[in-house]
């Protein structure tokens, strides 16, 4: 897709001849002026007739046409999203924070319950299935020294009991030679990688993880 400082980022499907058009708008500015978030809005598609293109009703787009566009603006907003920036609960009373919270944890969009029917298939030829379960929204990792909950959307974690936020920021290096079924934007492989690490949590070095999980949970 296409669009800079243009509010629509548009893509054109069938050898041209229908076009999406993906609307966004400015969430937030830094001191700058410069646009540090944007927030999405309508989606919208045109046929082509002769060499302009007309909008029509969404019933008149083909169903392979919607399912190739929505499939694009799913990617794009799981990549983009602030809910897959593990330090984002570090910022206080930021005003997108409720949002974040909602997005990291609630319900999977399409491109997660992809993830989560392909881990199903991964997870019992890994060393750690039996360390594993999962449920409708999550992995669920029993180490040594907890319980915690992978979202398969956003890869963020909630340690059990109380839901207490995990961050484990990743060093986003990734193995070539690996493959995965579904891996676009790296969260599979992201999210497997911190169940391996979490079902060994005795093993933990890292001194910022261990003290979030020795602190004391909420009663």
């Amino acid at each position: 897709m296409v669009g800079g400082y243009d509010p629509e980022a548009k893509k054109e499907l069938a050898e041209g001849a229908w076009r999406v058009r993906f609307r966004y708008e400015t969430a937030a500015v830094d001191a700058g002026h410069e646009v540090i978030l944007a927030a999405t809005d309508q989606v919208r598609f045109d046929r082509r007739e002769g060499r302009a293109f007309r909008q029509v009703d969404l019933a008149e787009v083909p169903p392979l046409v919607f399912s190739e566009a929505m499939r694009d603006v799913d990617l794009f907003v799981a990549v983009t999203s602030i809910a897959t920036d593990p330090e984002w609960a570090d910022r206080g009373e930021d005003p997108h924070h409720a949002y974040w919270r909602e997005t990291s944890f609630g319900v999977l969009p399409p491109s997660a319950q992809v993830r989560r029917d392909a881990l199903a298939r991964l997870l019992p030829r890994t060393a750690v299935a039996y360390r594993c379960t999962l449920t409708d929204r999550f992995l669920v990792v029993r180490g040594d020294l907890g319980t915690y909950k992978i979202h398969l959307g956003s890869a963020n974690i909630l340690m059990d009991p109380g839901d207490v936020y995990l961050c484990i920021v990743s060093a986003r290096k990734r193995d070539a030679r690996l493959f995965l079924p579904f891996e676009e934007n790296g969260q599979l492989s992201l999210i497997l990688s911190k169940a391996f690490l979490l079902a060994n949590d005795s093993r933990i070095t890292d001194e910022a993880i261990l003290r979030q999980i020795q602190r004391k949970r909420p009663s």
